[in-house]
């Protein structure tokens, strides 16, 4: 800070220190910004939204019990719906990495809705006598977390896999009779149609719907009322109900009060549940992004199965070449939130007696998990599943030279001929069909019926 007066000076139990003139925060704010400058990451906008959503909720309770004068109320509530909207974003500059009960943060959004409030009101409003009236940083941030995430799965995660399913399911439709090789060890197999391809990824999305919309009751249930360690000790005995009521009535979402504050606390579980669920869901979609690479590899000599949309131009130096750029997007997202899953697994060991201490990097990638999956996923449904051409070619060539389509004669002619079959056929470059004639007395009409690549994939043995 320059000594040119672009500061003033403000006190708090510790003394005097100073504070940018234009700074809505106050000096607890500030001693975070000195102490902490660690990686210039800052808490993330939904934690931002879910302190001033928290702010706003506490102060309306806090009125409705007489604890605060109706107006002081009012301003507070005003106040901190500026914030939870989003315009009070730059006064919040604490280092993610700082103090791990988060209290830092919580104090950065007490002093600026204080002094906005103040401002509103014409009258002192105090960060902690009122703002954070029947609150403490220990209960305020392990509730803004599960606010965070559960507005987020809510409201971006679930509509952005929704959205992929259903793209995935009307490509499906189209592919009903589309038969390709199937591939196990990334070797030639018995034959598949595209449609069941696609339906396993389908599939995979809506389970992992299910998995995420069982984590969310345990995410909506909030520790706010536990205060400093759990047993809300100077808090209202209805201030958390009227909180929780006006949370849910807010956004939508069906909060509701944790049944025992010393686990909200003291723990992450949840956090940690959620981010394995997340993970989850990073491990099904860097499969599908993997399949999509492979089948679009090429043009010459690659599988060259598919042809996905073109997007930019895929290298400096070689002309006309073009990749695969949204699948690899994917799997740089999936591989983020998987190592953002061990960060998250390591900050929940860390709750010691009454109190996680690495809460806010756990509100940070649990955040960033959500919020970079949801935008992948609209992704990778809208610009590479949507619009990817099938090369139908390339497919029946690679089925005609299929050795591996004499697994079906294995139930006439035994193992050790079928395999027989296959060798001369794969040696030769010739297809099964013409291999089998020579090497078989099967009539032609049941030859025909038993390698029929469209039949095989229905299962079952031909008879």
């Amino acid at each position: 800070m320059n000594d040119n007066k672009d500061y003033r000076v403000e006190k708090d139990s510790m003394g005097e220190i100073r504070v940018p003139a234009d700074a809505r925060y106050g000096a607890q704010t500030q001693r975070a910004v000195e102490n902490f400058p660690v990686s210039g990451l800052t808490m993330p906008r939904s934690i931002i939204r879910s302190l001033g959503l928290i702010k706003s909720a506490a102060a309306r309770a806090n009125g409705e019990l007489g604890l605060l004068e109706s107006d002081m109320a009012e301003a507070i509530q005003a106040t901190a719906n500026e914030v939870a909207k989003g315009n009070q974003d730059q006064q919040f500059p604490v280092d993610v990495f700082q103090t791990g009960s988060g209290t830092s943060s919580n104090m950065n959004a007490n002093e600026v809705i204080a002094s906005l409030a103040s401002e509103r009101l014409g009258r002192k409003v105090h960060p902690n006598d009122h703002v954070n009236l029947g609150q403490s940083s220990n209960d305020v941030i392990p509730t803004a977390i599960q606010v965070s995430a559960g507005l987020q799965v809510t409201e971006e995660l679930l509509p952005a896999l929704r959205h992929l399913a259903l793209i995935i399911q009307e490509r499906r439709r189209e592919m009903e009779d589309v038969v390709k090789t199937g591939r196990t060890h990334l070797m030639d197999a018995m034959p598949v149609t595209m449609a069941q391809e696609l339906g396993a990824w389908e599939t995979q999305c809506h389970e992992n719907e299910e998995r995420l919309i069982a984590t969310l009751r345990h995410v909506t249930a909030l520790p706010i009322g536990g205060t400093a360690v759990g047993t809300g000790v100077n808090t209202h005995a209805e201030f958390a109900g009227k909180v929780v009521s006006r949370l849910t009535d807010v956004t939508g979402v069906d909060f509701m009060s944790h049944h025992n504050c010393f686990v909200g606390l003291s723990t992450q579980d949840v956090s940690v549940e959620l981010s394995g669920q997340l993970k989850t869901l990073a491990v099904g979609l860097m499969k599908i992004a993997n399949d999509l690479r492979w089948m679009n590899s090429g043009p010459l000599a690659g599988l060259g199965e598919i042809e996905l949309p073109a997007l930019q131009p895929g290298s400096s130096i070689m002309p006309g070449k073009v990749n695969p750029v949204i699948p690899e997007a994917v799997c740089m997202v999936c591989a983020q939130v998987i190592g953002n899953d061990t960060t998250i697994t390591v900050a929940g060991q860390s709750g010691n007696f009454q109190l996680n201490v690495m809460l806010p990097v756990v509100a940070y990638n649990l955040s960033q998990s959500i919020n970079i999956l949801a935008n992948v996923m609209a992704l990778l449904g809208d610009k590479a599943i949507a619009g990817f051409k099938v090369n139908n070619a390339q497919l029946e060539a690679a089925l005609d030279r299929n050795p591996i389509l004499v697994t079906a004669l294995n139930p006439v002619i035994g193992y050790e001929k079928a395999a027989a079959i296959a060798k001369k056929a794969y040696a030769e470059g010739r297809a099964i069909m013409d291999v089998a004639r020579e090497m078989t007395d099967i009539p032609e009409d049941k030859l025909e019926r038993l390698l029929d690549p469209v039949k095989l994939t229905k299962g079952g043995i031909k008879k």
